[in-house]
């Protein structure tokens, strides 16, 4: 029996791989063999659903933080869109477009190293009257960089129920990719959005100039940490970031590294996130390759995958989506 298919039932079985174990079968194994463990762990573990989520930039540009990968920091000159905080009935009518279509998950997503003061009462305020008119239809997450446990609270109980926060890479590299925060802010941040009640999604960016084993490695703290979602992208090399001039990663390192995340996180949902154009056909193998969720629509800055476009894709392929209420309608 190939070797890394053994390791993938063990997984099934219950075995969870730690920072101590001897991946190399992982690694070695042939690209098939790789992908068909983490088919299996994906189908025995968390079935045959795929989790859509949608986001909107709810807040654009002069960001604080100089990440290398975005268009949105302050440190980078890239010619977006800067804007403050979205109106409410905006971002109510755009959830509302996102419950009809058969979404999971819904995101206000704000550049910033944080949010606070008034546009955190906005954010409130909004989540609040989203969750009143569409929460027993969508569910409600956030990203609004580094919060405390106060504001975590405050969103938790304006019907928010998962917080984003990327740790990007490896502890290791992530000093190479930020040095306006550090790794353990977002550890930090992760543990406190746990403690009030929230689930996480948590994941970061392959192609940045890490190594495998940075990514191996961040698969694992995630692991550690207990985290729900984990959104997996691919480098865009934008024009006017300090990354502009890397080559985008290839397909099969994408795929790779997402099975090896399924083998490491057997539980939790492996989601598809920017840079699934670089992927044949949209990333379609990689949903028999451990994937389980995917983030449709737009992204934030660059182009993403439409929706009724992605809705066919995985009907055709068997799999279990949630109910578009305009379908139904049709």
């Amino acid at each position: 029996m190939d070797k890394a298919y053994k390791l993938a039932e063990e997984i099934v079985n219950g075995r969870r791989l730690t920072k101590a174990d001897d991946i190399s079968v992982l690694k070695e194994a042939p690209d098939e063999e790789l992908y068909r463990g983490a088919d299996l762990i994906r189908d025995k573990l968390c079935g045959d659903h795929i989790d859509l989520c949608a986001i909107i930039n709810g807040r654009s540009g002069r960001c604080s933080e100089d990440c290398k990968f975005c268009a949105q920091s302050g440190h980078h000159d890239t010619g977006i869109d800067e804007y403050g905080f979205l109106d409410k009935e905006t971002l109510v009518k755009d959830c509302g477009y996102h419950a009809e279509r058969g979404i999971d998950r819904y995101s206000i997503v704000t550049a910033g190293r944080t949010l606070k003061g008034k546009d955190l009462d906005a954010a409130c305020d909004a989540y609040k009257e989203m969750h009143d008119k569409y929460g027993d239809r969508i569910e409600l997450c956030a990203s609004h960089g580094l919060l405390d446990e106060e504001a975590f609270k405050r969103l938790k109980d304006s019907g928010v129920s998962m917080y984003h926060e990327n740790i990007e890479t490896s502890r290791r590299f992530f000093p190479h990719i930020c040095t306006t925060h550090e790794f353990d802010d977002k550890i930090k941040g992760i543990r406190a959005a746990h403690a009030a009640g929230l689930s996480v999604c948590s994941g970061g960016i392959f192609g940045m100039g890490e190594t495998e084993d940075d990514r191996i490695d961040m698969a694992f703290t995630l692991a550690e940490e207990h985290v729900e979602s984990i959104p997996l992208n691919a480098l865009i090399p934008i024009k006017g970031t300090a990354l502009e001039l890397l080559k985008p990663p290839s397909a099969r390192m994408i795929m790779r590294s997402a099975a090896y995340f399924r083998y490491i996180n057997p539980t939790a949902f492996i989601r598809l996130a920017g840079g699934r154009y670089l992927m044949e056909d949209s990333g379609r193998q990689a949903f028999h390759a451990g994937v389980n969720a995917t983030i449709t629509g737009d992204m934030l800055t660059t182009s993403g995958n439409n929706i009724s476009e992605d809705r066919e894709m995985l009907t055709g392929m068997g799999f279990d989506i949630k109910p578009s209420e305009i379908e139904a309608q049709a």
